[in-house]
């Protein structure tokens, strides 16, 4: 099986998340899309965050009724600081050797990718699949390739889809009492609401 990865803080997760997993199960035959809330994002961790359970219950309103996204929640469940390469890890050793896993980043994190707890590593357990992100460019793969020898024969550079949606955005309309109807599912805006998240009093 091939199988996408798409992880994210998904706080709240919106319609760009969809749209680029559908677009790299799409374009590259996936059989399927794991959701994969962060527990504790290493790069977040001076930034305050809704709680997992929360963001968990999101991505699974999100993704009911689509067959080929399912939702993991294996970061959440280890605690601690999240790292992508111990999760690609324990995920590849459950799947076994028969499965390939793509994982979907956008260009800015690509760039980021030497600062990454074991990029060597991560990209000798995956393929990775990356995507436009609003305002960055796709970073100096010449460049990249000298830190993390072997990455561009890992990568999968797409040109799609351009999707200016922020979860800051979404955040920040909700504070100020603006609808977000069209950024997010219908489901995880009722949700937003129902639980009162973050408003003023959040």
């Amino acid at each position: 099986m091939d199988i996408g990865i798409l992880g994210g803080t998904f706080d709240p997760i919106h319609n760009g998340h969809l749209l680029v997993a559908e677009e790299a199960r799409a374009r590259l035959n996936l059989d399927e899309v794991l959701f994969i809330p962060a527990g504790l994002p290493w790069l977040k961790e001076d930034k305050t965050i809704v709680a997992a359970e929360h963001r968990v219950q999101m991505v699974r309103l999100a993704i009911t009724g689509k067959p080929y996204f399912q939702l993991s929640t294996i970061e959440v469940e280890r605690g601690g600081p999240s790292y992508s390469v111990d999760t690609i890890a324990e995920l590849k050793a459950q799947l076994g050797t028969g499965t390939e896993l793509f994982f979907i980043l956008g260009w800015d994190s690509v760039a980021q990718l030497p600062h990454w707890r074991g990029p060597s590593q991560l990209i000798r357990l995956c393929h990775l699949v990356a995507v436009p992100r609003p305002g960055f460019t796709l970073p100096d793969l010449e460049s990249l390739e000298k830190d993390i020898p072997g990455l561009t024969g890992r990568l999968i550079v797409l040109d799609g889809p351009h999707i200016d949606i922020s979860a800051t955005e979404i955040r920040r309309r909700v504070a100020q009492g603006l609808p977000v109807s069209d950024l997010v599912p219908g489901a995880v805006e009722e949700y937003i609401k129902k639980q009162g998240l973050y408003t003023a009093d959040w």
